[in-house]
């Protein structure tokens, strides 16, 4: 066979095999344009297709490895080829330290295989779980992602669903939505099509570091302009938490996380002077289980990667109880939030706003949390039980027909439960003017970009689960 032919056969076998694919146009959109390399493109199921395209390309220039299920051919099912091919990404990412991005749309295993399918989704299963904190992982739904894909998606470091997307274990008629999953702390994104949610998982990509050994991405950046605005709500005591990551953190740059999984905490990731930080915002109210557990994961996925975080704290307090739940579950989950943010050993700021009672504080900026820095603003109240039940304890004899319990309780506010106290005692570092927070934070986080920390060796710490 001639040179000609030979070039001429593979032209043919290579138009039979690359197809246009809604998995193919996925790919294209998540990389930099004319970057895509695909990889085993003429592996084929007993079937026909593999039913997933997999490959490598460029996102803002660094290296990712990607697979796209392709549900125009055989439904996407997950069988022993597919396995490998999506394998192989696995296996490259981990010799390269390069990020991984899943868009999942298929309608489950090849049933005709029995137990390979089986033992092609427990492969996957494996490969994405040695990766974990090793390179990035996003997950992005962009169609069915049922069984077992469902457990391999939601272990990511962050998923991205589509409105229209479904994702559940067992198919439960009207169960599976975009919006349950956001409620259900499963999706941290939910954009409104498949086009919208690869664009915020390219975005995503961006901002992470390439590896756990890698050093952050830097952007261009702006300041909101909005710093001013954070002496006023030190003065009123009334700021949401997104407004006020909004002032401090460059202009534009905050993706908020889980914002459907619970509105007591805010939870973004943003960019602060030009480098990506995650940001864990109490909103004044008490912390429940799903609070908890918001933050807690957020500091995770930071500390894994060496991503500072910065918490602002306004909160009185760990809830109660729950309806519908023993009220002894949250010593669990706050025990968990402790040592989430006791073990992380990423640079921790933590920012004193408003309210800091009892063991939230604790466990979110105080010894425990292991916060390279602690400021506060002069609206603080830091205490170790509510104000009332404090001054009510100690000070409640200095009630007279003159002088209110709200009275005394003012009194004990303004001196023993001020930041000022807190710094004399060397609970807090300093007490700042609002409106410098952002440059300060700037500066801090200059100051801990070098941070290193050993560790007692152990395998693991015990998270009270």
């Amino acid at each position: 066979m001639s040179a000609e032919s030979k070039m001429s056969l593979l032209a043919s076998a290579r138009e039979k095999a690359v197809v246009a694919s809604p998995a193919r146009e996925r790919l294209a959109l998540l990389f930099d344009e004319g970057t895509f390399t695909e990889l085993d493109a003429f592996a084929k199921a007993a079937g026909g297709s593999a039913g997933v395209v997999t490959g490598y390309g460029a996102v803002e220039g660094t290296t990712v490895f990607a697979f796209a299920q392709d549900k125009s051919d055989a439904n996407g099912a997950v069988g022993r080829v597919q396995a490998a091919k999506i394998k192989k990404v696995y296996d490259l990412a981990v010799k390269t330290g390069s990020p991984v991005v899943g868009i999942y749309d298929s309608f489950g295993a090849a049933l005709t295989e029995g137990n390979d399918a089986l033992a092609a989704y427990g492969e996957m299963l494996l490969c994405g779980n040695s990766l974990s904190g090793v390179v990035p992982q996003v997950s992005v739904v962009a169609g069915v992602c049922a069984g077992c894909a469902a457990m391999l998606a939601a272990g990511a470091d962050f998923v991205v669903m589509s409105k229209k997307a479904e994702l559940f274990l067992t198919p439960a008629k009207g169960e599976g939505t975009a919006d349950n999953a956001a409620k259900a702390g499963v999706a941290h994104i939910v954009e409104k099509d498949a086009d919208a949610a690869i664009a915020k998982a390219r975005h995503l990509v961006s901002m992470m570091p390439q590896n756990n050994l890698s050093s952050l991405p830097i952007f261009d950046f702006a300041a909101s302009g909005l710093e001013a605005s954070l002496t006023a709500a030190c003065e009123s005591g009334d700021i949401k938490a997104a407004d006020l990551v909004k002032a401090v953190f460059d202009a534009d740059s905050a993706v908020e996380l889980l914002g459907g999984f619970d509105d007591s905490v805010y939870t973004a990731m943003a960019t602060l002077g030009g480098f990506t930080c995650g940001v864990v915002a109490t909103e004044g109210g008490a912390l429940n289980a799903r609070s908890c557990a918001k933050a807690a994961r957020l500091m995770q996925v930071c500390d894994a990667f060496q991503i500072p975080v910065v918490t602002f704290v306004n909160t009185c307090g760990f809830q109660a109880g729950e309806s519908g739940h023993n009220p002894l579950r949250m010593v669990r989950e706050a025990a968990k939030l402790a040592h989430v943010y006791a073990e992380a050993t990423t640079p921790k700021i933590a920012v004193v706003t408003g309210k800091a009672y009892g063991p939230a504080y604790v466990a979110m900026a105080g010894k425990n949390a292991g916060a390279d820095l602690v400021l506060a603003w002069p609206s603080a109240v830091i205490s170790a039980l509510k104000p009332e039940t404090v001054a009510a304890i100690l000070h409640g004899d200095d009630v007279t027909k003159n002088k209110d319990m709200a009275a005394v309780t003012a009194d004990y506010i303004a001196g023993e439960a001020s930041p000022y106290q807190a710094s004399a005692d060397g609970t807090v570092d300093d007490v700042i003017d609002p409106a410098n927070t952002r440059n300060l934070l700037i500066s801090a986080l200059d100051m801990l970009s070098g941070k290193r920390v050993t560790k007692l060796p152990k395998k693991h710490g015990n998270l009270p689960l």
